[in-house]
């Protein structure tokens, strides 16, 4: 075996808000000193090393000299802290009307997991998505008008439509917002979605009224496609999850926490 020395890629203040809330989680409850394996800030670390470079916990358990059942432990732990610390989507809608924003932009999302076959109600495949075809989770996913996200939903199985997802978590707090002033743009799985919500019209050789309108909402739109990137290109564990695929939605909205985290919004 070789040993080396590696850098990871997060800030140094970011390892330190993490662990700085496992401290205080560990305060609630009621955990005394020494009774863990590991400090908090060696925890954060632990976590930060999971998201970034997805690396797996049998190496995370080998360098923090832990047992693998305790880094399971210690990772669905900071998963969970991270998590408690995301935006409400009601205040987040809000602040997006008190900063002035012209809109905001809903995305699906598919996160792969490992092959996982649950049974529907039919018969069909519950976590493996026809459009994609891949197994995974879909997570619904709303950026501010520069493309930032900044509210992801809880995990509904692959198999789900963008619009039923929607429609289960977002859309009902969307609606208030566009009568507000603040307008949600969409791709064409939203038709259908209703009043506020901005979708493109399906079909060809549409009237030049409705080409341009197409047009319009497409460049608008542009820059909210990157708001997945964001997540998924920065926080290599979002490429494949390996965990429980219910735990998608915890482990998606921690990655959101940690972006905003490095944008210096907390």
């Amino acid at each position: 075996m070789i040993a080396y020395r590696a850098t990871l890629d997060v800030p140094a203040d970011t390892a330190l808000r993490l662990a700085a809330w496992l401290a205080e989680h560990r305060g609630q409850l009621g955990t005394r000193t020494g009774r863990r394996a590991i400090g908090c800030y060696r925890q954060a670390v632990l976590v930060l090393r999971w998201f970034r470079d997805d690396t797996s916990l049998r190496m995370l358990a080998r360098d923090a000299q832990i047992g693998i059942s305790t880094a399971y432990r210690y990772l669905h732990e900071g998963i969970d802290v991270l998590a408690a610390q995301g935006p409400d989507l009601h205040d987040v809608l809000v602040r997006g009307r008190a900063e002035g924003w012209s809109h905001v932009t809903l995305d699906g999302t598919l996160i792969e997991t490992d092959r996982c076959r649950a049974r529907g109600e039919t018969g069909y495949d519950l976590w493996y998505s026809g459009k994609h075809k891949k197994h995974g989770g879909n997570i619904q996913v709303l950026c501010d008008p520069k493309g930032f996200p900044v509210w992801t939903s809880p995990v509904e199985p692959g198999s789900t439509h963008d619009i039923t997802a929607a429609r289960i978590h977002v859309l009902p707090a969307l609606y208030p917002a566009a009568a507000a002033g603040l307008p949600t743009l969409t791709d064409k799985g939203y038709t259908g979605a209703g009043i506020g919500i901005h979708v493109p019209t399906k079909g060809r050789n549409l009237a030049p009224d409705t080409a341009t309108r197409n047009s319009l909402l497409t460049a608008m739109r542009a820059l909210g496609e990157r708001g997945n990137a964001i997540l998924k290109t920065r926080w290599a564990t979002l490429r494949r999850i390996r965990l429980c695929p219910q735990r998608i939605g915890h482990i998606t909205a921690a990655a959101l926490v940690l972006s905003t985290l490095e944008r210096g919004h907390y």
